[in-house]
């Protein structure tokens, strides 16, 4: 005999037999609950005085018999049965009521709604213990509005209502609707999730970035929700009833995930997926997991993986340890350890190596620069918000060709080039990962081999795109992320890139502009006063020194205005 979920404590062990006998009972696919059974539940119901609940396959198999309280049961986590986008759960929630006359509760429907249950249905209870009234609801399928539809009561003597039919006809058309949000290349859909205690113009802007990201990690967004709030909320960041009506709201646009825009703390992400079954991610998830996609090199995936892991450890729990990637080829386990134990000292054990490679790469990194210094040659690092169009500058100042997309982090490793000015200079240009507004810290720590190598930079090109329309905000962060890294006593330059994308008769800061360069990075023809300040600089800061005494032979040089028959990565020139 299956058990009892909910409490037993207190029962006699006759009412838990005559629970466990609820699972005996078979329901035709048309009816609600069949007759046998009702009068059996209300029975038990009557007799314990506690709601009891039963849900219901569609085969007519009772899955789960729930022992409540007297005012409410809690439905338990159903793994096998998944409400799927344009699908229902699968199961019907028959539970009755000691109240005589109440009908479906609020904490009834959220539930039909949120669980996306074939149906919900509360049945009254007579004073002799006998069915009363019985009040049925369905999921509605809109897209807007009350997402739940109220059937006319019933009563023990008209429990066929046809209920197969009617949850065809209500899948059919959740499939329906569920296809008009299908993209062509069946990616997530997601609802996007702000909460701010401050300006809501700000948490729009912060959204809109969000939604770049998800372009970038081909997720298609169905629907954005901002909340405001003079806290938030500890547990469910937005609190327990605006999570109901925004998971609500996401289920009806056939949203597969929730994004939160803000880091979650593992606290918060286990009472969240304890509460919405559907996948739920933070803003810092959703960056590692672009810079998983994007890595290329094996020192760049070491680097994602480490912060990825020191993200996850913390946020190990016991709904969700599947771990598959990590797992293989394991040796033996301690006694007595759980599967959780055992993957975090997985994780743990992974952290630990990933350190030392790291390390290995940070020492030979070291080892490249000491060359490059003993060689005495300029190096000239870009630095900029993500596809800000550094990659880009890259390409068009040596005639490279390195990957470069309107999408967020196109780039992760670092590519440096050679560059030959004009007047015979030669310097090392090197294009870096970009940087966002609160740049996830696992990355900042993971990335520090990477982003170490702006250390030795004589010159930052701070590349700004002044056609978004929050370049400034952008500029701040880039600007905090150098002054954490002690990077802003470096000689920098403002570039101020995508200029024909603008009306610069209109814009709204011409004394910033008068501050840097303006250029289009596409267009080599824009870059000569660029080139020319650099130049400037590169000379004046170095001439004295006499840095290029021991400058390379000037038949190895690339010139940016005339095309070099190769372009020499930075390694091969030392």
């Amino acid at each position: 005999m299956k058990k009892i979920i909910g409490s037993t404590t207190g029962l006699k062990s006759t009412q838990i037999k005559a629970l466990e006998n609820l699972y005996l009972f078979r329901t035709p696919p048309e009816e609600l609950i069949t007759e046998q059974q009702l009068n059996a539940l209300t029975a038990i119901s009557h007799d314990i005085r506690r709601q009891v609940g039963l849900l219901i396959n569609r085969a007519g198999k009772t899955v789960h018999v729930i022992a409540g309280d007297p005012h409410r049961i809690v439905i338990p986590d159903t793994p096998d049965y998944k409400a799927l986008p344009g699908r229902l759960k699968g199961l019907r929630c028959i539970h009755t009521h000691l109240v005589p006359g109440e009908s479906l509760t609020t904490d009834d429907v959220t539930d039909l709604s949120l669980l996306r249950l074939d149906f919900m249905a509360a049945v009254t209870i007579t004073p002799e213990g006998e069915p009363d009234i019985i009040y049925p609801a369905h999921i509605l399928p809109t897209e807007e509005g009350i997402p739940y539809e109220l059937v006319p009561p019933v009563t023990i003597n008209n429990l066929d209502i046809n209920c197969n039919a009617l949850i065809m006809a209500l899948e059919s058309e959740l499939a329906r609707k569920n296809a008009l949000y299908r993209t062509e290349t069946d990616e997530e859909k997601a609802m996007l999730i702000h909460v701010t205690t401050g300006d809501p113009l700000t948490s729009q802007a912060s959204l809109d970035e969000l939604e770049e990201l998800c372009t970038s990690s081909r997720i298609h967004v169905t629907g954005r929700a901002i909340q405001r709030r003079k806290v938030i909320d500890p547990k469910f960041v937005v609190g327990k009833g605006k999570l109901e009506e925004i998971t609500i709201n996401a289920i009806q646009r056939h949203a597969t995930m929730m994004i939160f825009d803000t880091e979650l703390t593992p606290a918060q992400i286990r009472s969240i997926t304890d509460f919405v079954e559907m996948k739920v991610i933070d803003r810092t998830q959703l960056i590692l997991d672009i810079f998983a996609n994007r890595a290329k090199s094996r020192e760049g995936k070491l680097q994602v993986e480490l912060a990825q892991l020191k993200y996850l450890l913390p946020r190990l729990i016991t709904r969700n340890t599947a771990m598959s990637r990590l797992t293989g080829g394991i040796g033996g386990r301690g006694p007595g350890e759980t599967k959780l134990e055992i993957n975090r000292r997985r994780v743990r054990d992974r952290i630990v190596k990933l350190g030392k490679e790291i390390k290995q790469i940070r020492k030979q990194r070291n080892q490249q620069r000491a060359k490059r210094n003993r060689k005495q040659v300029p190096v000239i690092s870009i630095v900029g918000y993500t596809n800000a169009g550094k990659s880009t500058l890259l390409n068009t100042l040596t005639q490279s060709e390195i990957l470069a997309e309107d999408k967020l982090f196109a780039t992760l490793d670092p590519s440096s080039r050679r560059l030959r000015f004009p007047k015979d200079i030669e310097v090392i240009i090197t294009d870096t990962v970009g940087f966002i507004q609160n740049l996830p810290e696992e990355l900042m720590e993971a990335f520090h081999a990477t982003l170490e190598e702006l250390e030795d930079a004589d010159i930052l090109l701070h590349v700004i795109d002044i056609s978004n329309p929050r370049y400034e905000q952008q500029m701040q962060s880039v600007e905090k992320i150098l002054a954490k890294l002690k990077l802003d006593e470096i000689p920098l330059i403002y570039v101020f890139n995508k200029q024909d994308r603008i009306e610069l008769a209109t814009f709204d800061n011409m004394w910033l502009l008068n501050q840097g360069v303006l250029i289009s990075a596409t267009k080599q023809e824009t870059l000569k006063p660029l080139v020319s300040r650099l130049e400037e600089m590169v000379n004046n800061r170095y001439e004295a020194n006499n840095y290029y005494n021991n400058a390379l032979p000037r038949e190895t040089n690339q010139s940016m205005l005339e095309p070099a028959p190769s372009i020499q990565k930075e390694n091969d020139y030392e």
